[in-house]
């Protein structure tokens, strides 16, 4: 009998909508594969299973809906998007046990395209981290290695997508954070342009930075979740008005003839591993194969990218975190004996170590007689690294880079050493800073056998254009398959 779980979202959606599975079938086989593979991986933090299978049979009863392109499929969310049904933490004990009375904008979409929402993905703390590891709750693993990280701090939905729980799964990107568990995981994600999707519900790290975006097993599959999400909404008013394209209109081209990738000299020097630079040679043949015109093109401040990125998260991160005091909601500390004593002690017993850290550090920055050192000289260099993007984007259609320097690495590898974590992030931060869209998907299988992967860098509101090359190229390169062994 066929393993439903095994089907990309496009098939399943195909299938729900003719009526050869029902969405009861769907429903069960992801809980099913949820029930045999969580112990080992530790990607859910809350499962509505019985509000699933309930929605289902409602579902089941009324019947196929064509005009709702997800109908019946099941999906998960990161806890980091707001949902009325269940509760949403942030992977945080200061917001343990609450219950939203909304739902996200992107959450909202989805439940109007027919997705029946089986749970809330783990994640690292507010999104601060590369592992999963920093969530206050549990311990994420990779499905491919159980030993090593699944990448963070999406690396919940990452690891769902991956192992077969569900068929897509919404995460949120501030400097890597859907691109990055993607590649670890061999799933495809992407971190759509800034205001390209509504952040209204998503629990803010950096609030210039954040986007959520959609985790899928194909590059069509994430096409199709990117088209349900993306669109205006009145309530961030940081949200285009920019009309959204029809992103599968372009999909699956035969050729690559006319187009062109640039490849920045800077990612391609010291400390890219060899299993990464060579999946990344093998995905510029395959271009090549495909016609496409392959061209090297400089951003010079990506050294200098790191520094800036973090100084910003950071600062944008102490205000927005200045909100959970124990006065209003979420955790409030019983050691009080009066209104300083709440604010220091909730937070103190609420907040993770990685939390406090980035806190402190934000809060040095914006401070008086720092604040023009280090906030404003970033912002400054955060419009000249955009510069770059946008005239290297102006002799290509897009740019082909790493994800990160290395593959997964083994769980609690870098735990005593957080610099070493950020410096991971050098691939991917410059993209949010400049506001930019990017598609991760997997190159192959490193020498380690460990997925490796590889982001498209489009021009502002083109994730058109990096689906349609990056589904050519999906056939060129070597399919890695289902993990093996869960």
């Amino acid at each position: 009998m066929q393993d439903l779980t095994e089907l990309s979202l496009t098939e399943a959606a195909a299938a729900l909508k003719d009526g050869s599975i029902k969405a009861c079938d769907a429903t069960k086989a992801c809980l099913d594969r949820i029930e045999a593979t969580e112990g080992k991986l530790g990607a859910m933090l809350h499962l509505d299973a019985e509000g699933a299978m309930k929605q289902a049979e409602q579902m089941d009863r009324e019947g196929p809906d064509a005009a709702k392109p997800l109908w019946g499929v099941p999906v998960t969310i990161k806890d980091a998007l707001s949902t009325s049904t269940m509760p949403t933490t942030a992977a945080s004990r200061i917001l343990e046990g609450f219950n939203p009375i909304y739902d996200a904008y992107a959450v909202q979409k989805m439940r109007e395209a027919g997705a029946i929402i089986l749970g809330k993905n783990n994640m690292d703390e507010f999104a601060m981290g590369s592992t999963t590891a920093n969530s206050a709750y549990q311990v994420t693993h990779n499905p491919w290695n159980t030993e090593r990280v699944p990448g963070g701090s999406s690396g919940g939905s990452a690891c769902s997508v991956a192992s077969g729980q569900c068929f897509a799964s919404l995460g949120s990107d501030t400097g890597g954070s859907i691109r990055q568990p993607a590649a670890f995981c061999g799933c495809v994600g992407i971190k759509p342009t800034y205001g390209r999707v509504s952040r209204y519900g998503l629990i803010a790290y950096g609030s210039s930075l954040d986007q959520v975006g959609p985790l899928t097993r194909t590059v069509e599959d994430c096409a199709r979740v990117l088209s349900v999400i993306a669109g205006w909404d009145e309530r961030d008013m940081t949200c285009s008005p920019n009309d959204v394209p029809d992103y599968l209109a372009g999909l699956n081209p035969d050729s690559l003839a006319g187009r062109s990738v640039g490849i920045p000299r800077e990612y391609m020097g010291e400390g890219l591993s060899d299993e990464v630079r060579k999946g990344i040679e093998q995905a510029t043949e395959a271009l090549k194969d495909l016609g496409a015109k392959v061209v090297e093109v400089s951003l010079p401040s990506t050294e200098a990218a790191i520094a800036t990125y973090y100084i910003i998260a950071m600062a944008e991160a102490s205000s927005n975190l200045a909100r959970f005091d124990g006065v209003r909601y979420g955790h409030r500390s019983q050691k009080v004996e009066d209104l300083q004593d709440l604010y220091k002690n909730s937070r103190r017993e609420g907040f993770g170590e990685e939390v406090k850290r980035r806190i402190m550090l934000g809060t040095f920055v914006l401070s008086a007689g720092y604040y023009d050192a280090y906030y404003k000289k970033a912002a400054q260099v955060r419009r000249l690294i955009r510069d770059e993007f946008v005239a290297a984007l102006g002799s290509c259609d897009c740019l082909l880079a790493p994800v990160s320097p290395i593959v997964a690495w083994p769980l609690g590898a870098h735990q005593q050493n957080p610099l070493q974590v950020f410096l991971m992030d050098a691939y991917t931060c410059p993209i949010n800073l400049a506001g930019l869209p990017s598609l991760a998907m997997p190159a192959g299988l490193g020498a380690s056998g460990m997925p490796v992967g590889l982001q498209l860098i489009g021009r502002a509101f083109e994730e058109g254009t990096l689906f349609s090359i990056g589904s050519a190229l999906e056939k060129k390169l070597p399919a890695l398959g289902r993990p093996k062994g869960l």
